[in-house]
């Protein structure tokens, strides 16, 4: 990496982050690529790191590790203001929220950094090691399940015993992205009746290899592949009245509901309507992984489980840091 790298690793800011940008395991291995690396006092307690193992790993621990440095590490783009003291045409390293905080980047180009924002990562095979939106969203989807399974009053698996038989749970996952397919491997684990849907016809025997059923439109064609980048893209009209029709149907029997549905740089298509939820039964989960980007579900609200005919409805604005010590370990090396 040259002589004079300078690596700053900053404490996260932002309202309900847990997660950090560096673990002892990539600082080792920056200084073992020739740079020295400053860590934010702090910066890893909320994801179970002691300031001593940074230290250990031969990391500078102190109060401002922003002066001189190279290259700044984040979770969540810093605060323009928070860079002051970096070298001239310092690189900020982490999620931007590009669309979201345009005036935050616009912040970083009149100060005179380079701002590479993570979630461009082109989603190739190449570049996966490298991809923290499959690395965050994997933890997302095996967290989803979890709460979900958690908040519903029932047991997951098919039990029989003395006292009689419990029905195993319904669990339908809409969305089979990484997040998607994470919350299908989860829920099967944990021994409920699976199936999901996807507008990608592609993803169909994804489903069906990891034992759910694929619940899909026959009459009308969706997208045989795939979106740009990976990501389905938006519907023709008859499509979406095909699969409302056919979902609406589905959901009605449904225990557990998984919506993971995300276009980038756009709000988070609508999934699911108070219609719907209201046909579902009482003491039915669902959990809007979306519910930061204007949700699947009508009614969610990020950080709050919000009751609606009976539906427990869950989201959080920040999901893989309620696993902040894995979710900051694969962002890490997703970085280094």
């Amino acid at each position: 990496m040259g002589q004079g790298l300078r690596i700053a690793v900053l404490k996260e800011r932002a309202n309900g982050e847990h997660r950090v940008s560096a673990t002892p395991e990539t600082v080792k291995k920056f200084i073992a690529l020739g740079a020295s690396v400053a860590v934010e006092a702090g910066a890893g307690l909320s994801a179970s790191i002691a300031d001593a193992d940074y230290a250990a790993a031969g990391a500078e621990v102190c109060a401002d590790p922003v002066q001189g440095a190279t290259i700044v590490l984040g979770v969540q783009g810093p605060d323009p203001d928070a860079l002051k003291g970096a070298a001239a045409g310092a690189w900020i390293v982490a999620g931007l929220d590009p669309f979201g905080q345009r005036a935050r980047v616009d912040g970083y180009a009149a100060a005179g950094l380079e701002a590479l924002a993570m979630e461009f990562m082109p989603r190739i095979t190449r570049a996966q090691s490298m991809d923290i939106l499959s690395s965050q969203s994997n933890l997302s989807g095996y967290k989803a399940v979890i709460e979900a399974a958690n908040a519903y009053g029932r047991a997951f698996p098919m039990m029989m015993t003395a006292a009689g038989t419990v029905s195993a749970a319904r669990c339908f996952i809409m969305g089979v992205g990484v997040a998607g397919l994470q919350a299908i491997a989860t829920a099967r684990r944990l021994g409920a009746q699976v199936s999901a849907t996807d507008v990608r016809a592609a993803t169909r025997e994804q489903i069906q290899s990891l034992g759910a059923k694929p619940i899909f439109v026959e009459s009308v064609a969706g997208i045989e592949g795939e979106g740009a980048g990976g990501y389905a893209t938006e519907m023709s009209e008859e499509y979406q009245k095909a699969q409302a029709e056919l979902v609406s149907g589905h959901i009605a029997k449904q225990d557990i509901v998984i919506t993971t549905a995300l276009i980038p740089g756009r709000p988070a298509p609508r999934l699911i309507s108070d219609a719907q939820i209201a046909s579902m039964k009482p003491g039915s989960v669902i959990f809007d992984l979306a519910v930061a980007q204007g949700g699947n579900v009508e009614g969610s609200q990020p950080d709050q489980t919000v009751v609606r005919h009976g539906v427990k409805i869950i989201g959080w604005s920040n999901t893989p840091s309620h696993l902040a010590a894995d979710a900051s370990a694969l962002f890490s090396r997703n970085l280094y």
